[in-house]
């Protein structure tokens, strides 16, 4: 049994427990991986002048991707194999965080060391459904139970251990209709996906036409004033670490906004934390108005903003989220478009040393230096930014529903408690042909 130390406690790739399997489903084969997979490698014979290309797998089943071309003499492993597209790639250091995939016809000749397990299949098993069964959970299970080691970052794979360990596996025909059904959702996400980065395309560009003042909207021909955020503010601050740190949370009471509550352009009120009065009270600096602009300063999410509508009542924010209250001169919705635009995020940028964002203090904030129209000509471009972000919001929610029904649907036909005829259309998704399954 693998050994871990409480203070790392499991990977979020993986839930606890320990891996089991439920009832056989009719007409599949229990039996070790090892019947289906076995590692194939094939040494590469470097040399110093020629070039390679090596790769890598993302962690949470991210797929492998290539990783950098270097020339042989600069290659400190010498020990390096040779990689074939459709090879099952397993990183030996990461796969209790799911470092795991299928190599892509692109990256064929690529190379890879001996960190890495190189898996081919059987005749009884499709690649492509072994690369959707790794989303299970009970194979993610196996992997981490089949890893050594008293720290997750530390930990080394054991591959034998992992072969030996059964799987439930429908017949190949089966297998290949269960990937050509995935497969179609997958594409349907890609496609709702390719849908947001365009609107986020076509947002960008007409914000930071409109920002900048290069295009002007229809009867508005004043000059603009530039201005630094500092003159134009009420109020600028953070919260406190609530008294007694997490343990003070509440399942109910006051919303406590964190930074992960600060999306781009919106609230993501769904994991909010909750703080009781009497704590609301003790951080009665940063209790929230309506129209107040939340900025994260720290972290990974720093530059996110949203504003607080007030809809939810009392509210109040913790140290990572700065709270930027505007004169009347300025419009909430318009500095809330000004941060998120290519031109405030640039602003942002010049106090990150290397790129690398940090954080930011009020003094940095109240430098931004943004251009200001008329109060009325502000109102104006900030709805037309709220409808772009309505847009984008919407397909984002059309994106996450089908992330959803295909990851239910998915853990439903890997545990086969959805079975498909291969005789069938495939389960598709939402407008698309419907899957004749037997539930």
């Amino acid at each position: 049994m693998t050994v871990i130390s409480k203070a790392s406690a499991f990977p979020k790739s993986v839930q606890p427990g320990i891996p089991a399997l439920g009832p056989k489903p009719r007409g599949w084969h229990r039996g070790p991986l090892s019947d289906h997979l076995f590692e194939q490698q094939q040494p590469v014979h470097m040399r110093d002048d020629a070039e390679y290309r090596l790769v890598t797998v993302k962690r949470s089943r991210g797929g492998v991707v290539a990783r950098e071309t270097l020339k042989g003499r600069e290659i400190s492993v010498k020990s390096q194999f040779l990689l074939h597209p459709g090879d099952f790639l397993i990183s030996k250091r990461q796969i209790v965080h799911g470092a795991c995939g299928i190599v892509p016809p692109e990256l064929e000749g690529s190379i890879a060391s001996g960190e890495y397990a190189i898996l081919r299949s059987k005749p009884t098993v499709d690649l492509t459904f072994f690369n959707y069964l790794a989303h299970s959970i009970y194979f993610q299970q196996t992997c981490f139970h089949s890893s050594i080691g008293v720290h997750v970052e530390k930990m080394i794979f054991k591959l034998d251990r992992w072969l030996s360990w059964d799987f439930d596996l429908p017949p190949i025909c089966e297998q290949r209709k269960i990937a050509e059904i995935l497969s179609t959702w997958d594409r349907a996400i890609a496609a709702q996906e390719r849908l947001i980065a365009n609107a986020r395309m076509q947002r960008k560009a007409l914000m930071q036409a409109l920002l900048t003042g290069k295009n002007r909207l229809p009867r508005f021909k004043g000059e603009w004033k530039t201005k630094r955020l500092c003159d134009c503010i009420l109020k600028i601050g953070s919260g406190i670490t609530p008294r007694g740190g997490e343990a003070s949370y509440k399942p109910s009471g006051i919303p406590l906004i964190r930074s992960q509550n600060v999306g781009w352009g919106r609230l993501l009120l769904d994991n909010v934390s909750f703080i009781d009065p009497e704590q609301h009270d003790l951080m009665s600096s940063t209790k929230l108005q309506s129209g107040d602009v939340l900025l994260n300063i720290t972290g990974a999410s720093i530059g996110r903003a949203a504003v607080y509508s007030g809809e939810h009542g009392a509210a109040n924010v913790n140290q990572h989220v700065c709270i930027i209250r505007t004169k009347d001169f300025l419009d909430p919705g318009f500095l809330l478009a000004f941060l998120l635009s290519e031109f405030g995020q640039k602003q942002i940028d010049q106090f990150q040393a290397g790129g690398n964002r940090q954080g930011l203090n009020f003094e940095q904030v109240g430098s931004f230096r943004l251009p200001l129209p008329s109060l009325e000509e502000q109102r104006l471009i900030a709805e037309i930014f709220s409808i772009e972000e309505d847009q984008i919001a919407a397909l984002q929610i059309a994106s996450e529903k089908l992330t959803r029904e295909k990851s239910a649907l998915m853990q439903q036909l890997l545990t086969g408690k959805r079975r498909v005829s291969v005789r069938d259309s495939a389960a598709l998704p939402e407008n698309l042909r419907p899957v004749h399954a037997k539930d």
